[in-house]
């Protein structure tokens, strides 16, 4: 039996035929895809760090974070989660060195499909990774705006038109939307606002991502560790930041980024 132990944080991943995945456990980073089809064994101690400052805190924010860092932290900004609400542009923020490497940079807004074709914005430098974090079975650049405000105002105009989020039952099971992205971007930027369709692309490419899964449920189980101190199963396929066994039950990995993990395999 193979041990490791650390604290969890999101999964890696890289685009090839198949997504290769692994999972840092402290110093380590376990290779997943080999470890399909065996049973794992993952057992939380009770120790949460955060993944900004590394103290020890009873409870985890905003996937990881001790709440002081959730308050402070220029990573855990509100625009994060809003973009529209940026002001880095105008020179507010947590901290505007980040800013500038992370909010004054070229943000892409995307398109991508799983359950249904939703609309989404990051880095350009978080391409495809993005894209596999959220399970999207085809993705395709939309368009690409000098910074996240921009970026947000573009999703939020979009909105009318699309989901901007995830339905991760219906991704983890597979259920993915039969719409035609290519067609979708063409309907798209004809309905976008004027001040926006400049920052519209001509890139056609549809990126298509396959997960290494040998079969997908049925109906999904989330397991959690503020629930359960133990977690084993048979490894039947990993999709987004999900380790799926083959009972159906699902673990978010982001979601217990700073949980301190014992993983026997």
């Amino acid at each position: 039996m193979t041990a490791y132990a650390g604290n969890l944080r999101k999964m890696r991943s890289a685009l090839d035929s198949t997504v290769r995945y692994q999972l840092p456990v402290g110093a380590d980073l376990v290779d997943m895809n080999d470890l399909l089809g065996r049973t794992l064994r993952l057992t939380f101690d009770g120790r949460i760090n955060c993944i900004e400052c590394g103290r020890q805190t009873k409870k985890s924010f905003g996937q990881g974070f001790c709440y002081p860092c959730f308050r402070n932290s220029p990573s855990a900004s509100e625009c994060i989660i809003r973009p529209e609400l940026c002001r880095a542009h105008e020179g507010e923020a947590r901290d505007m060195e980040w800013a500038r490497a992370h909010c004054l940079t070229e943000q892409v807004v995307y398109l991508a499909k799983s359950s249904a074709i939703k609309v989404g914005i990051t880095r350009s430098s978080q391409l495809p990774t993005r894209w596999i974090d959220q399970g999207a079975s085809e993705a395709m650049v939309f368009a690409r705006v000098p910074n996240r405000y921009t970026a947000g105002c573009v999703e939020v105009a979009m909105k009318s038109f699309l989901t901007d989020k995830t339905n991760w039952q219906r991704m983890l099971k597979n259920e993915v939307s039969q719409e035609d992205l290519l067609k979708k971007k063409r309907s798209l930027s004809d309905e976008t606002a004027p001040e926006f369709r400049d920052y519209i692309t001509d890139d056609t490419d549809v990126w298509t991502i396959t997960y290494p899964v040998d079969s997908y449920p049925t109906r999904v189980k989330s397991l959690s560790f503020d629930k359960l101190a133990e977690i084993e199963g048979r490894l039947s396929g990993i999709k987004g930041q999900y380790l799926l066994f083959d009972d159906g039950r699902v673990l978010n990995v982001r979601k217990h980024s700073g949980y301190f993990v014992s993983l026997d395999i």
